[in-house]
Parts: structure tokens; C-alpha cells; sequence
């Protein structure tokens, strides 16, 4: 049971993480692998999950963390005795997804990211919170889609989704169809601490519940889950993570038809009986805020 199924049913006490963009030194991060199903694997490091499909027609790689990991990620697709990235998924922008961009598009790898990705790659953000640079030409998705593909690989259907995005503008849902399998990205943090809705970067907490709400009703109690931070989850933890959500929007929805300010709202800590951890992307004003710029939006 995660820490939102724990909430949901009785506020127990939740797991530890780091902050994943706390990039800091990478010297001693380990890729460490978990098979999920022949063929498809986790990776964990530091930064969001990795996922990898393998086989005898290519190897797919979904999100590649920062950009000092990339020779040991791909000592680790090696590892599981998968060939060398051909298919690269970025599922958004943020850099601790796409760091490794630039290394694994110069090894011949094909980028492939919704339409937004690359629109907000190429300038970057150099003023934000987590500055980030415009991206080289290598590190850019350059096949981009507004609302999915497919590949046929490996015996394997997998599914490029965008269901609305609502961590960003951008999110893609990857879904390995015959083994039952879904990447989330960052439309799910498994960690402690407050889901990250960056609406400086289009994200909306409303189109991530809609975002929520189709995977959870399309998935089924066998699928296997891979969140974009955390450890390997599945349906009901997803359930409960969404109900989660939506008790907090109902909280601040009715601070706002009070007639509150937003600082009045913080202030009322509407959250504050939420058990969630501590650590994570964000605090309690912080999602506040962004449910807050949600609504107005």
C-alpha cells in the first residue's frame, strides 16, 4: 500500500524520498533494474522512471533521467541484454526526464515527445525556479505528435497517449497493451509530499484529474503501474491518489466561493489534516496555489 492508499483509508504513515530535481552529484547514483514482464524492464536512479522494452526488433526507452546518468543507463539497458536505444519517449519536458536527450539522440536514438515538449525544449526556461537552457538541436524530439502513436515492436502494441496532460501541457501516458503495463510520467508522483502541477509550464490540476480518470478506468486490477517518481504502484494506489487529489480541489474550490483571497485560502491550511510526508516536489501552500491558478485558469 502506498501513502495515498494509506491516506485514503486511514492517514498512515508514508515512505521517505529525495526531491528528484535535486540533481546535486551523480558519482555514486546507481541505476538499479526491476523486470516488470519479458521484455520490459524499470530502471531507477535519480530523476524520473525509466522505462525499457526490448527484443529482437528494437529497444524503446521511456524517459532518460539527467544527463551525467546517461553511460551508466545505458550500461544498464545493456545489462538486460537489449540492444541500443532506437526509440527514445520523452513523457515532458522537465529535465530530469530528458537530460540524457542530447547523449542518446547523438547515439542515433529517434525522439519522440508530444508537440509541446518540443515547443517548450527549444527556448527552455533560463529564468525559472529550475533554470533550464534551450535545448541543442540533438536533445529535441523530432517526431511529435498532439495526441498519440503506436509502435509494433517486439511482439508488443504500445500506446503514446495524451490524454489531456495536467502536470504540464505535454504529458504522454504510455501503455504496453499485451503485458498490461502503463508509464504515468509525472501525471503520478508515488513519493511523499504534494503532486507537482506545474502550470508555468501549462499544467492544470483539473485536466490532471481527466488524465487520471481515463487511465484509472482503463486499466484494471492486474495492470502494473510505473509512476514517474517512486516505486512500482498499481490500480488502486492510482485510485487513491486521484481521490486524493480531488478532496484537496473540493477544499479549495469552497475557500474560493467563500470569496477568499488566495493568501486568505493558504492561510486557512486547507490541508492541513493530510497526511502526505514530508519531502517531495512541493508543500501544501504550493499545491494550494496551483489548484488555486487552476481554477482561474
Amino acid at each position: 500500500m502506498n501513502r495515498f492508499a494509506a491516506f485514503a483509508l486511514a492517514f498512515a504513515s508514508p515512505l521517505l524520498a529525495v526531491p528528484a530535481f535535486a540533481q546535486g552529484n551523480m558519482d555514486d547514483v546507481e541505476i538499479t533494474t526491476e523486470e516488470i514482464a519479458p521484455g520490459v524492464a524499470v530502471l531507477f536512479g535519480r530523476g524520473g522512471n525509466i522505462a525499457v522494452g526490448h527484443g529482437e526488433d528494437a529497444t524503446v526507452m521511456i524517459d532518460d533521467q539527467f544527463a551525467p546518468l546517461s553511460t551508466k543507463i545505458e550500461a544498464a539497458v545493456a545489462a538486460l541484454g537489449a540492444m541500443p536505444v532506437k526509440y527514445l519517449v520523452n513523457t515532458h519536458w522537465h529535465f530530469d526526464h530528458t537530460g540524457g536527450n542530447e547523449h542518446f539522440g547523438k547515439a542515433g536514438a529517434t525522439i519522440f515527445a508530444h508537440d509541446n515538449v518540443r515547443v517548450r525544449m527549444i527556448p527552455g526556461n533560463p529564468e525559472g525556479n529550475f533554470p533550464v537552457p534551450p535545448a541543442p538541436k540533438e536533445a529535441l524530439p523530432v517526431v511529435t505528435y498532439g495526441q498519440g502513436l503506436r509502435f509494433h515492436l517486439n511482439g508488443d502494441t504500445i500506446n503514446l497517449m495524451f490524454l489531456g496532460g495536467g502536470h504540464t501541457d505535454g504529458d504522454t501516458v504510455v501503455r504496453w497493451e499485451e503485458k498490461n503495463i502503463v508509464h504515468m510520467g509525472d501525471l503520478y508522483f508515488n513519493i511523499p509530499g504534494y503532486p507537482f502541477v506545474d502550470t508555468n509550464s501549462g499544467g492544470n490540476v483539473y485536466n490532471l484529474l481527466r488524465s487520471l480518470d481515463l487511465v484509472t478506468s482503463a486499466i484494471d486490477t492486474e495492470t502494473k503501474v510505473i509512476p514517474g517518481h517512486g516505486p512500482m504502484s498499481n490500480q488502486a494506489e492510482l485510485i487513491a491518489y486521484r481521490t486524493m487529489i480531488g478532496l484537496a480541489v473540493g477544499r479549495v474550490e469552497k475557500l474560493q466561493a467563500e470569496g477568499k483571497s488566495l493568501e486568505e485560502a493558504i492561510a486557512a491550511k486547507p490541508l492541513e489534516d493530510f497526511d502526505v510526508g514530508e519531502g517531495g516536489f512541493i508543500g501544501p501552500d504550493a499545491f494550494v496555489t496551483a489548484i488555486w491558478n487552476s481554477i482561474d485558469d
